[in-house]
């Protein structure tokens, strides 16, 4: 029940055998749905559940603080996984959490709650989870090959773990030689900023205001050749569309990478139509994300590789929608 003079929130009723959250926009059409009790069974979980929470984007405060009192205070309630709304649901709650991990400080948002003795941790999977998508679909060495760049469309907490992931000095001069970050609003921008100006980024990091989709269009027509392109804003799952017009130019031999693999995907038909531009979907990022906040809320080891990863791997694209 929704309690007066509090913003609305479909909240479940308490949970009755352990159970795992999905927050986010269209919880119901994700393939988690079906994908997580058969995983469940692979790794040896007993009787859980999977229960989605679905918020509007930039929901009120007040409801994603509605959301975590109810994880907090509900004992079978194990975790959730976040995605649209990883940074909005930090900066509303985090007071509420009772320990916060650095990399979710850092990156002022969270992916994964998870609970451990009675306490309620807040933890960022996101940098993990985006690195190993990468990994699988550029090979080492790529941009020391290449000198190409990064531009990735939306600054919310996929873009700040992605550039994060893409910066690290470890990686040494196998990085872009440039990273281009835009978005419709300038707040989100400054997170940015801010995230890079604490890890002292020695190589390029832009941040650049694109009120509409003509103005990502003239950041993409500058582009180095095979630079990667990322549609991180959520437009083709969360809505309709892309980032970019239907007259956008990719640069020569570039890669497309949506972080959506549902939805209409019109970004990654825009890169087909070029003829020369390699296109990724989000699956393996998907598969990751909740591989890494599946091991989190349920203890349970998951290998990033090897066989009992191919094993889940298999599951899931079996019974992908």
């Amino acid at each position: 029940m929704n309690r007066p003079g509090h913003a609305f929130v479909d909240l479940p009723g308490r949970a009755t055998i352990p159970t795992l959250y999905f927050i986010g926009v269209t919880t119901g059409s994700s393939s988690i749905r079906t994908v997580f009790p058969l995983w469940a069974g692979e790794l040896g979980l007993g009787d859980v559940r999977l229960v989605g929470i679905d918020l509007p984007v930039h929901a009120p405060r007040d409801s994603y603080r509605r959301v975590v009192d109810f994880l907090a205070r509900d004992p079978l309630s194990r975790g959730a996984l976040v995605t649209t709304h990883k940074i909005d649901l930090y900066e509303a709650c985090g007071d509420m959490f009772d320990e916060v991990d650095p990399l979710a400080r850092l990156m002022r948002e969270t992916s994964c709650l998870s609970k451990r003795g009675g306490q309620l941790l807040c933890s960022a999977k996101d940098p993990v989870s985006s690195g190993l998508a990468i990994k699988a679909f550029l090979p080492p060495g790529y941009w020391r090959a290449t000198d190409a760049e990064a531009f990735l469309m939306g600054a919310g907490g996929s873009s700040i773990a992605i550039s994060w992931y893409l910066a690290r000095p470890q990686h040494g001069p196998d990085r872009p030689s440039r990273i281009v970050v835009s978005n419709r609003s300038p707040r989100r921008l400054e997170t940015i900023r801010q995230v890079h100006a604490q890890l002292g980024t020695d190589i390029t990091v832009e941040c650049v205001h694109t009120p509409g989709p003509t103005d990502n269009d003239l950041v993409l027509a500058g582009l180095a050749p095979r630079s990667l392109v990322v549609n991180a804003t959520g437009l083709g799952k969360d809505a309709p569309g892309s980032p970019l017009t239907d007259a956008a130019r990719f640069p020569r031999s570039a890669v497309a990478w949506d972080l959506n693999y549902r939805g209409d995907l019109k970004f990654l038909d825009q890169a087909r139509a070029a003829g020369h531009v390699r296109t990724e979907d989000g699956w393996v990022y998907f598969l990751h994300g909740w591989m890494q906040v599946i091991a989190d809320v349920f203890d349970v080891d998951i290998p990033t590789s090897g066989p009992r990863f191919e094993a889940l791997n298999r599951i899931a694209t079996a019974a992908r929608r």
